[in-house]
């Protein structure tokens, strides 16, 4: 093995808990039986990688063998670094035409024609998403392994979901990504968060949700007075409807764990008090940002228990129902409240 396959090797070991080596090595099927049952895994996980690198240049693996181990480690354990959304827009005729033979082959085709030192290599998994880990060099550098990019995608679909990506290498893994899913445009999804499993499952509406059926009957109750004057019954349908305001915001069930909202202001003073701050050109800048181990589940309890007024507002609703978590608040003008803008590419 070359220096570099050592430094990812070494990396990919010391950031796995001693107990799921060899779980990871297994699955691998590089090392032989002989090769693992000689692995001792209490011991400290400076010999565990130096066994395992003796064992790897015995068996004769390369730089190849080491990024498979990486790859098959990210797909295993996704929820790593931060994950950036991205939606492909302008879907073309053909777009749900495409097959993983033909998304790989113009995939790299493109990477390849326009980058000459680069790796790309791919994996298709269970729930048919396809992993693409991307080594960036340039015309005259070589790959760098030890920073790839990751991506993950779902055929058919229009989202996308990046890791790791230097703003220089965007262009062209954007353009790849549009030529090879026979759409017109990519943009950004405005959603970011250290969860791939929480990002899919918003996007890909993989959690339980409640439509608002029953929003003509809510809308009676609050408008009708109570039919009896029993305090507690009345305690009870306001419970009721608070959960189902809840509920038809946030989902049902488990929620996917986001972590965080961020909300940029972008406003002006209104008002005749102070005609100093009145007459100011320039905006009033700010950020507020939500912040929770699950935002979801937290916004979801504050309704349904009564500590947030109902109807949700749209600025905390808008998370699932436009599948975001950054947002900008703009003032539109004289006379017109401020509103979460339109997405910006």
């Amino acid at each position: 093995m070359d220096e570099q396959a050592r430094s990812v090797l070494n990396r990919v070991i010391r950031r796995i808990p001693n107990k799921n080596i060899k779980n990871l090595l297994s699955k691998w099927n590089c090392l032989s039986a002989d090769q693992l049952l000689a692995l001792d895994y209490t011991k400290p996980k400076r010999m565990i990688v130096e066994h395992i690198i003796d064992c790897c240049e015995n068996s004769s693996l390369n730089l190849k063998h080491i990024t498979n181990l990486e790859m098959i480690n990210h797909i295993d354990n996704p929820d790593q670094g931060t994950w950036y959304a991205c939606q492909l827009t302008d879907a073309q005729d053909d777009a749900v035409c495409v097959e993983l033979t033909q998304f790989k082959e113009q995939f790299k085709a493109h990477l390849h024609g326009v980058i000459r030192h680069i790796s790309i290599k791919m994996k298709k998994h269970e729930d048919d998403a396809i992993w693409i880990r991307i080594a960036w060099g340039d015309n005259f550098s070589k790959p760098n392994h030890l920073k790839p990019t990751y991506v993950v995608h779902h055929l058919h679909t229009s989202y996308v979901f990046i890791s790791n990506l230097m703003a220089k290498h965007k262009i062209f893994l954007c353009q790849a990504l549009v030529v090879a899913t026979r759409h017109g445009s990519i943009k950004d999804g405005h959603l970011s968060t250290r969860s791939l499993t929480a990002m899919r499952d918003l996007l890909l509406r993989r959690y339980q949700q409640v439509f608002p059926s029953v929003q003509a009957k809510i809308q009676q109750e609050r408008d009708s007075p109570p039919l009896h004057p029993c305090i507690g019954k009345e305690h009870g349908d306001h419970e009721e409807m608070r959960h189902q305001m809840a509920c038809e915001a946030f989902g049902h069930g488990p929620t996917p764990k986001l972590e965080t909202a961020v909300y940029k202001l972008e406003t002006r003073y209104r008002g005749n008090g102070n005609l100093t701050v009145s007459d100011r050109e320039e905006f009033f800048r700010g950020v507020v940002r939500f912040s929770s181990s699950s935002l979801l589940e937290s916004l979801r309890n504050c309704v349904s228990s009564g500590m947030a007024e109902g109807p949700v507002t749209p600025l905390l609703s808008a998370i699932t129902r436009r599948g975001r978590n950054s947002f900008v608040i703009t003032d539109k003008g004289p006379g017109v409240s401020s509103q979460a803008s339109a997405p910006r590419a």
